[in-house]
Parts: structure tokens; sequence; C-alpha cells
């Protein structure tokens, strides 16, 4: 999540310390359904930090009013230990912890809330099958007035609907179970859809993508031009299982994360709901190119970018954008290179990206080293404009920016 939901997914749950209260006698079919539902909801990209073991917290995300601490989700009493059935799904509906305080709405338990009760439960059985870890968290730092906690009661008030997902009898089955994949468990809004002055989903601009913490998460409505209205079912089902779909490039940043920690996982019967859902959600005409952060286009007359991409990337990329070793190399028609900001061109090329596939693992590594910020500012406006085909606005201040604030991972 990436970018604020992945930003809001790393609740601050203050889980205090408790007994522990293992899961022992859970039956193996419930814990691996567990499993499957636990990486659905992609917890463990929150909930791990980078190099840490999984799901013992500690990954934190810097915020304007402050940095926030993933809290450890193992079985420890630094963790989840000692959550009743009934505490656990409490926390995942409503947002309020074992101890009775309001979480920050960094868990989309406003998505979560939409849960079966059977599928919160499950997904606590195989939390507590794991072995536990011991890791305090540090404390989050948070300024006045946003550590006020109370003060949640009444954001929830307006932005947590806190009810369970209805399927809507006048679909097919593979739509509701699409339906509930996306809005629920994958809590796909939080990333995809721009935030209202409270910082809540604003639904009126449902999955109308978004740009947050360096990143652009894309349109992924059914709009043909800036949304998946182009794209066929078999190229979405490939991205979304894969990380990549012939002609439109790979993924990068948070949404490689998701891929790796959860969308590959799922059954391809689940990937072939979630493209059955994603096609009826209402086309929202925006795109990148909608609002350009920088008005300027940057011209290029001495072909410096051409000059460094022949030098530097077209060993993997080609000079045609096709890529050589894997498709993921390839840039041709890739979202990335579609936005005249370079938004996620900037932030690939300022901390490199790489997604864990079944052929490997597909790197792309940092060029701050070796360049300049005008060079890197050049090529990425080269790639906008030979495999995206519109005037690149990448400027130095912005490659410096993002070297002296990297984007979310």
């Amino acid at each position: 999540m990436t970018i604020l939901h992945r930003l809001f997914a790393a609740t601050v749950l203050l889980l205090g310390v408790a007994p522990l209260a293992a899961q022992a006698n859970a039956p193996a079919d419930l814990i691996a359904r567990g499993q499957y539902l636990t990486r659905a909801a992609d917890c463990e990209a929150c909930h791990t930090m980078p190099g840490g073991q999984p799901f013992a917290g500690g990954r934190a995300f810097q915020l304007p009013f402050g940095v926030l601490y993933a809290p450890n989700i193992t079985p420890d009493e630094t963790g989840i230990a000692g959550y009743s059935d009934d505490d656990w799904v409490r926390m995942l509906r409503r947002g309020i912890g074992r101890d009775g305080q309001h979480l920050y709405p960094a868990m989309p338990y406003q998505a979560y809330t939409g849960m079966s009760r059977d599928d919160a439960l499950a997904i606590k059985a195989y939390l507590m099958s794991l072995p536990p870890v011991h890791a305090a968290i540090p404390a989050n730092q948070i300024s006045f007035p946003y550590n006020q906690r109370w003060g949640m009661f009444f954001w929830n008030l307006v932005n947590n609907p806190d009810r369970r997902f209805t399927p809507d009898n006048s679909r097919s089955a593979a739509w509701n179970r699409g339906a509930y994949l996306v809005q629920v468990l994958g809590h796909c809004a939080e990333c995809h859809t721009p935030r209202n002055f409270m910082m809540a989903v604003a639904t009126s601009r449902q999955f109308a993508g978004a740009s947050e913490e360096g990143w652009l998460a894309y349109n992924i409505t059914s709009d043909p031009t800036h949304g998946l209205g182009g794209w066929s079912d078999a190229a979405l089902a490939q991205y979304l299982s894969t990380g990549h779909a012939d002609g439109h490039g790979p993924a990068s940043g948070p949404m490689a994360e998701v891929v790796e920690d959860s969308l590959r996982y799922l059954t391809p019967d689940d990937i072939h709901a979630v493209v059955t859902y994603l096609r009826t959600v209402p086309a929202q005409p925006d795109g990148p190119e909608a609002v350009v952060a920088n008005g300027t286009p940057q011209i290029d007359p001495d072909g410096l970018g051409a000059r460094l991409f022949a030098q530097a990337c077209e060993g993997c990329h080609l000079p045609n954008g096709t890529g050589r070793q894997s498709p993921w190399a390839a840039l041709a028609g890739a979202q990335s290179v579609g936005d005249p900001n370079g938004t996620n061109i900037v932030a690939i090329l300022t901390q490199g990206s790489s997604v864990s596939t079944s052929d490997g693992t597909m790197f792309m590594h940092p060029f701050t080293g070796g360049y300049t910020d005008a060079e890197l500012a050049a090529l990425g406006n080269y790639a906008i404009s030979q495999f995206g085909f519109r005037q690149g606005h990448i400027t130095p201040q912005q490659i410096a920016a993002a070297k002296t604030h990297p984007a979310a991972p």
C-alpha cells in the first residue's frame, strides 16, 4: 500500500502487553485459508520492515504530521497475543484496538469493515499460528492535535460505514467475488482514489488515481483513455498476477510490492473475478496528463537524453523499448512513460524498483550515483517522449527533491 494506502495501512495499534494466546488448535484447513486471505489483504507489506522478519512490524511511515510505525502482528506479547475473537473483529471493522483506543485510518478498517466474520477469524487463526517474534515497536511521533486519538471517533462517524459487504444478486458470482476482493480485502481504493479534506477516500472519484508519497497510483476505472478500458482481459489478468502485461509495461514501486506480496498468490479464478469487477467500475476521466505539476515542457536541443539512454539503458530496454532479457524490461506502452510529470520515472531513477516473480526477481537499480540531476531529468524526459509520445516536464529540481525525500517503497 504505498502512497497513502501504504501509509494508512501502517496502523498504530498500540497493542500493549498481554498474555500469549496462540491459536494452537486451529484446524490446518482454517490456517491455510487464513494465509490465503492474509495475502489477499496484503498485510505483510505494511507490517514488515525492510530486511525484518515478516509481520513483526517496525516499518516507519513519514507523514506531514509525524511518523507512524507499523505494529507487530505476530502472536507475541509485543504483538497480537491475547486478542479475543470479538476484539479482533472489532479492530478490523471499527478501528478500535484491544485496549479500547481508536486506530488511525492507517489501518484500512474503512475497507476491512466489509469483511465477513469468518474471513476475519481465519486471518487471525493464520497469524496466531506463526512463530511469535518479540519486537517492541518505537513510539509513534505524532504532532498535536493529530496525536489526540479520541478525535477519531468523529472521523469514523463520517467516514467508516461499519457495514458488511452485501452481494448484488443482479450480478454474477464472479463479479461479487471481485467486488469483495477489490473493495474489502485488497482495499484498492486506499491507493487508487484521491483523498478529501479529511484524508478519507473521496468516493465521488472512486479509483480515479492518486499521487501520494512520490508515486502515482493509476486510474483503474473503465475509462478507455486514462483507465483500464483499453486493456484486454488477458493483459489485465497478466499484469495483476505477474507484474507486467505485454504492451503495458511492468509494475513498479508500491504496485510491484502488491503483486509480490499479494496478487501473485491469488488463484486464476480470483484474478478473473477482479478483472470482471474492474470492467464495471464507472469511468473517471482523470489521467496524469490532466494536471501537469510543472507547466513548462523540458526541451533537450542537444539530445542529452537520447545519448544517455543509448549509453545506459538500451542494453536492457532496447532502442524500441521492447526489453531484452525479459518482458519486465519493456518500456513501450508502460503507464509510467505516459505521465508528463514523470512521477514514477523519477522515483525509479532515484531509488530503483524490484518485484519477485515466478521467473525470479526483476530489478531496476537506481541511477543517482553516476549522473547529475540535469542528466537524470533529460533521461526521464527522453523516455516519456520516445515511448509515451508526450512532452516530458521533469526538472533537475524534481530529481533533487526525490533524492532528498525518497518515495515510499
